[in-house]
């Protein structure tokens, strides 16, 4: 990074609010260094500001850092982890999570396939707004994945979801 003149504005402020411990500023500098939103990207950066944020709590933070393990940026792949860190922000509602947690239990990455908890999952996100989250929990229904096949219940979710 070059001198602070280059900085865009307010990343000072934001930054002494993560410094002093303020879970959504770690959360967003985190979030500013994994797109490389006015910094350069750097995924160990952002995966630094993603643990700060997560060991307070913060559903954001514990996703993202969830998220960081899915993927390997910044981190090695570890799919106990990003299991461990999408369950925690998934009982705090967070919907991404929760259809995270759909797909790893639908596609078995990391656990056994296990498609009545991918439905489980999926219908908390669908429940929520989650457009593939219904979508997702609609094709369960429709093939009878995890749940009875029930394809007037598999075209109520497919609509909502394609409705956004």
């Amino acid at each position: 990074m070059g001198a602070d003149k280059e900085l865009p504005e307010g990343f000072k402020s934001l930054k002494a609010l993560a410094d002093n411990g303020d879970a959504d500023a770690q959360y967003n500098l985190g979030m500013m260094y994994y797109g490389g939103q006015g910094v350069e990207k750097d995924f160990k950066e952002a995966v630094k500001w993603f643990r700060k944020s997560a060991k307070q709590g913060d559903a954001l933070g514990q996703y993202m850092l969830g998220q960081a393990y899915y993927w390997g940026r910044g981190v090695e792949r570890d799919p106990k982890e990003y299991l461990k860190l999408y369950l925690k922000a998934a009982k705090q509602g967070h919907a991404d999570s929760q259809n995270g947690l759909g797909v790893i239990y639908q596609y078995g990455q990391g656990v056994e396939k296990d498609f009545k908890e991918a439905a489980k999952w999926y219908l908390k996100a669908a429940e929520q707004g989650h457009a593939e989250g219904q979508y997702s929990i609609g094709w369960l229904y429709y093939h009878g994945k995890g749940v009875l096949k029930d394809e007037k219940e598999a075209l109520k979710w497919f609509r909502k979801g394609a409705e956004q």
